[in-house]
């Protein structure tokens, strides 16, 4: 019996031995598997895709078209010697009185005169005495679709005749100023036949118009013929007054709506201004026309192709200070 007893305990001792060891075998196993799934995440964290996802991106240059000369630059007008090193390719002061030219350049060069076209716009159609205070609505037909610029005068706004007139010279509105042409006895083709025959009444022979904002290239004129607009826009006190305001608030539906001068001058002290206009578009350059008195003369200055955004008035600065130096008699 005991010797039975032993065989049986030797048994037991066996078997549990056996199981042991299989289920060590099994640790060991899991235990292999667990780092060859660690050793396969290290390498798909490693792989190509992700390595190109990392990889750094392609630099992009980008590349401005040079801008498009000026019709006075084409003409090479900028080599032209510059008395008092002015920017503007067309200048010309001269007293408003007597007509001595004080100074001159390219005087003669017929040019694009951007918005300078609406001086001749509001002359005329003050000259045809039509009620100030009657109401213009602004229409499709006013859109640019020349140069493609914006208007804070929305389609459908309604501003009287006086209004239009104001902001078309103090702030070069383009929808104003073809607002005006459209209400213009006759229609827009009417505004500007008036528009050429009064320069052909002014001596004006370089001068020809075929639109009233100036948008269009093809409204051209020389500073010489410019400076005879000018003296007779400044006989009309209105016109003084509209083109000279540095600042117009009018009311827009139910808003009102600031509106200020394209020339900065106008708001400074060193200057007597009595009438001016700016214009702009790529083909004319900065332009500039003012009635001014300065040292004591009344003149009248002309400033066209002017390249650099704050040139013409660079330019207007060097006469200034020019007539108010000693240098001025010599």
């Amino acid at each position: 019996m005991r010797l039975l007893g032993l065989l049986c305990l030797s048994l037991v001792l066996s078997v549990a031995d056996a199981g042991l060891g299989v289920q060590t075998a099994d640790a060991a196993t899991n235990k292999t598997q667990k780092a060859e799934r660690q050793q396969v995440r290290k390498s798909k964290a490693k792989s190509p895709r992700k390595a190109a996802v990392q990889a750094p991106k392609r630099r992009v240059v980008a590349v401005v078209a040079p801008a498009r000369p000026s019709f006075g630059q084409q003409l090479g007008l900028e080599e032209s010697p510059s008395p008092l090193a002015l920017k503007s390719n067309v200048a010309l002061v001269l007293d408003q009185e007597t007509n001595e030219v004080l100074l001159a350049k390219n005087e003669g060069a017929v040019l694009p005169i951007a918005s300078i076209t609406k001086l001749m716009t509001a002359l005329v159609v003050l000259e045809a005495q039509q009620p100030l205070d009657e109401v213009l609505t602004i229409s499709n037909e006013d859109i640019d679709t020349e140069k493609h610029t914006g208007s804070r005068l929305a389609v459908g706004t309604q501003l009287t005749r006086g209004e239009m007139l104001h902001l078309a010279l103090m702030s070069s509105e383009n929808r104003a100023a073809n607002a005006l042409g459209r209400h213009y006895p006759g229609g827009l083709a009417a505004a500007v036949e008036a528009m050429n025959a009064k320069a052909r009444q002014l001596g004006m022979r370089d001068t020809r118009y075929v639109e009233p904002t100036g948008l269009s290239s093809s409204n051209q004129s020389s500073a010489s013929d410019l400076a005879r607009l000018v003296k007779v826009a400044y006989e009309v006190p209105l016109l003084r007054e509209l083109s000279t305001t540095a600042e117009h608030r009018v009311r827009v539906g139910r808003r009102d709506m600031a509106f200020h001068t394209t020339n900065g001058l106008v708001r400074s002290r060193s200057w007597d201004i009595g009438l001016q206009k700016t214009g702009y578009i790529a083909e004319a350059g900065r332009c500039l026309v003012m009635q001014a008195e300065l040292a004591g003369r009344k003149l009248i200055m002309v400033f066209l192709d002017s390249a650099g955004k704050y040139s013409r008035i660079g330019d207007a600065e060097r006469v200034r200070k020019w007539l108010s130096s000693d240098r001025a008699g010599s």
